[in-house]
């Protein structure tokens, strides 16, 4: 029987900064965070790093107040290595650089995708799922084959996020986009003619969101965002229900910030009933990015003797899903 560890997550890839502590036994003990909102415009790389620095140690300190955890009592730093805008995670990178240093504690970089599955396998009880990885950077439909996750079909273009966000912007709501878009949907009465592009198992928004703004001023706006969310969100059921056909696993988790859209978890959710499979969304909390995630993925990782040298220790800003190989994913399957 291992010691029991406690580990610290340090989450930045994009506008968030997040303080996350969980124990070995995956107790989550606390996680904070701060995000990064522009004036104007999308998320400006830069300006993201330069607020993040500016809460790091504000959040810090919140994440350990709030689990009672003293920082003799860490045991492990974890952080987000990748993917990411370059900037922000550069930033998470050094703080957790320094923080290995000053606690003689080993650093462990995470991928920052397999840490939102990871997540919502945790806090779901999911096993095996295939996973519907959504969020303002990614669109992955992956599943686990032989010591990775393997990605059956992700977008081409633009995330399903980034497409929801940047539509929202140019519709004048404010921001985050993606739940004002759901709630005006509620009240949409008419599906309006918007492109519908899957090629293969890969997704494609870019047509769909230009055809969308297009169309703002001329038709009724609940309709765009009704409009916007069926196709968008079809698009997103149909690939995952290719994926649990073809797998014929018996789960599906939707993991990622857009996760939290009801409508989306509707419909994956009829997907994995006509499949005879149970549906797994990761809590509202978590879906959006968290420390807590990286923190319980840089477990499962030291578990297995993963550990990063700190001249090991660069940022991966293109890291793949699945150029990662997860052994812990494995040995979880053989002692259940």
């Amino acid at each position: 029987m291992q010691d029991e560890i406690i580990s610290l997550g340090v989450e930045s890839t994009a506008h968030t900064f997040s303080v996350g502590l969980v124990s070995s036994t995956g107790e989550v003990l606390a996680c904070s965070g701060r995000e990064y909102t522009p004036e104007k415009g999308g998320i400006h790389p830069r300006e993201a790093a330069k607020f993040q620095a500016l809460v790091a140690g504000e959040v810090l300190l919140e994440a350990l107040r709030a689990s009672k955890v003293k920082p003799g009592e860490v045991g492990l730093v974890s952080f987000a290595q990748g993917p990411g805008l370059g900037p922000c995670v550069r930033t998470g990178a050094t703080i957790a650089r320094a923080l290995s240093a000053y606690l003689k504690v080993p650093l462990v970089g995470v991928n920052h995708c397999v840490a939102h599955i990871e997540i919502g396998k945790l806090l779901t009880g999911a096993k095996d799922p295939v996973t519907l990885y959504v969020s303002g950077g990614n669109t992955i439909v992956a599943a686990y084959e032989a010591n990775r996750y393997r990605i059956f079909g992700e977008t081409l273009d633009i995330a399903v996020g980034n497409c929801l966000d940047a539509f929202a912007r140019r519709a004048g709501l404010p921001h985050p986009g993606g739940p004002k878009i759901e709630q005006l949907a509620k009240s949409g009465r008419r599906l309006l003619p918007l492109p519908y592009t899957i090629k293969g198992m890969d997704l494609s928004f870019s047509g769909l969101l230009t055809s969308a703004v297009k169309l703002i001023g001329k038709q009724r706006l609940e309709d765009l965002c009704f409009s916007l969310q069926e196709i968008a969100f079809s698009m997103l059921a149909e690939v995952t229900e290719r994926a649990i056909a073809h797998t014929e696993k018996k789960e599906i988790l939707l993991t990622g910030g857009v996760a939290a859209n009801g409508r989306l978890q509707d419909m994956i959710e009829c997907v994995a009933e006509e499949h005879g499979a149970f549906f797994r969304a990761v809590p509202r909390r978590y879906a959006a990015d968290n420390g807590t995630m990286i923190a319980w993925t840089g477990i499962l990782a030291f578990r297995h003797g993963r550990v990063t040298p700190i001249d090991e220790s660069q940022i991966k800003q293109r890291w793949r899903l699945d150029e990662v190989d997860v052994p812990w994913v494995e040995a979880n399957k053989e002692g259940s």
